[in-house]
């Protein structure tokens, strides 16, 4: 992960993202994973958590060092007539440092809740890489389709155009009727309508795709071309979710926050006890004694601490008030590990339907409405057939075919979102 590089290593990996930019713009062709590292390699948004994680990095030794000590100079006992250091034999300089110790355990309690705070701002980077992961995946996929959806309404409009010159034909020589041949106009009209449509919702979704790469738009988005996926058969729920739970990094960060909540619990129980400020000084002193000998300088040395008089109204209250906010942390996880099975059960649910919808429109209907539209071709030129009938099944035959194209694409989707609920940034296994 880029969370986990050195310097060096950052380098390096966005040099060859880089390179892979280059060489996309140059072959204006992009594949599913050449995306994703552009992604998470270019987001600022990805880079806004990256940064808010390595900040909070930063806090668990500064909460876990003691105070800075105090340093001071006084002047004590000094007689306010003559100001003179030698007239008064307690006249002294002080010089002295003092250092506040809190109630032992204390420390160590802040630095850990600060520490595991810094753990959960870390698993917000695995998840915020995750969803964006899942989103790219998901545009490209749509992107897919949208292109054969185009490709499948052109070689539509190429059918209907020959099913015009063959009506046509049979109109010059009497055997057409001229009705045929305004429906035939018409319903290629219709397909050059669907492709102005497509089209738009193919920018929109180019548009998009290049905002989560993170990279202007003025360059065409073209897919690389890739094999047919064929769709397997998955693992049912649990199985995935019972991976989920050892794999999202949500849940990492949900329990990294509730074992904080535990060390704040704890932190706010100890406050009941006081904390302690060491002192010490040195006072010199002038001038001489009345046996004329020197003057000796004075040591001082003490501790004080603070008293927790309104310990009902103030430790107390914190106690109550970090109890609540446990709880808070607890239902937090218990409610993200529902919403991660919800996740799971869907998309494996979408993903099924895609399946079967696949399956379906490739062995079956797509087959079967081929043969019968080239079955009422040949009818129609022979007069078995109208053409009100032969055009409606070849616009069937276009559906169904797009249909394919959708359905393919809503279960690789589908497949993205289940892996990002499980925890899988990267779809190698």
């Amino acid at each position: 992960m880029c969370s986990s590089l050195q310097p060096w290593g950052r380098f390096a990996l966005s040099l060859v993202c880089g390179l892979i930019w280059q060489n996309g713009q140059a072959n204006t062709t992009f594949s599913i994973e050449q995306v994703v590292n552009l992604a998470l390699q270019d987001n600022p948004s990805l880079a806004e958590v990256q940064a808010r994680a390595e900040a909070a990095a930063q806090q668990p030794s500064q909460v876990g060092a003691l105070s800075d000590p105090v340093l001071f100079l006084n002047a004590a006992n000094l007689p306010v007539d003559t100001f003179d250091l030698t007239q008064e034999a307690m006249t002294q300089i002080q010089i002295g440092v003092s250092q506040k110790l809190p109630w032992p355990g204390k420390l160590e309690l802040r630095a850990d809740a600060m520490r595991l705070t810094a753990l959960g701002k870390q698993d917000a980077v695995s998840e915020a890489r995750l969803m964006l992961a899942r989103d790219v995946r998901r545009s490209w996929w749509n992107l897919f389709y949208l292109d054969r959806a185009l490709a499948t309404v052109k070689d539509n409009q190429q059918r209907l155009r020959s099913f015009v010159q063959v009506v046509q034909m049979k109109y010059r020589v009497g055997d057409g009727q001229q009705q045929d041949v305004l429906l035939a106009q018409v319903e290629l009209s219709g397909q050059l309508e669907r492709q102005v449509r497509l089209q738009g919702m193919r920018n929109s979704e180019a548009a998009r795709l290049h905002a989560l790469m993170a990279h202007p738009g003025d360059a065409t988005v073209e897919l690389q071309p890739i094999e047919i996926p064929k769709l397997k058969k998955l693992d049912n729920a649990e199985a995935w979710f019972q991976k989920a739970l050892i794999r999202r990094p949500l849940l990492s960060m949900k329990r990294h926050a509730l074992e904080a909540m535990d060390h704040r619990l704890a932190l706010s129980r100890k406050s009941k006890y006081p904390d302690f400020t060491l002192k010490g000084a040195y006072g010199l002193r002038g001038g001489n004694n009345p046996d004329g000998s020197s003057r000796s300088d004075f040591l001082t040395i003490g501790v004080s601490l603070n008293l927790p008089l309104y310990q009902d109204q103030k430790q107390d209250r914190e106690v109550d008030q970090r109890t609540s906010e446990r709880m808070e942390a607890r239902y937090a996880l218990d409610d993200a590990r529902r919403e991660i099975r919800e996740q799971v059960e869907r998309a494996l649910a979408n993903y099924e339907q895609g399946r079967e919808q696949v399956r379906l429109l490739l062995n079956g209907i797509i087959p079967q409405t081929e043969q019968t539209v080239a079955s009422m071709l040949a009818g129609y030129q022979v007069d078995k057939v109208d053409f009100l009938t032969l055009v409606r099944t070849q616009i069937k035959l276009n559906n169904f075919r797009i249909a394919y194209w959708k359905a393919l694409s809503q279960a690789k989707q589908a497949e993205a979102r289940l892996l990002a609920a499980v925890g899988v940034e990267m779809n190698h296994e």
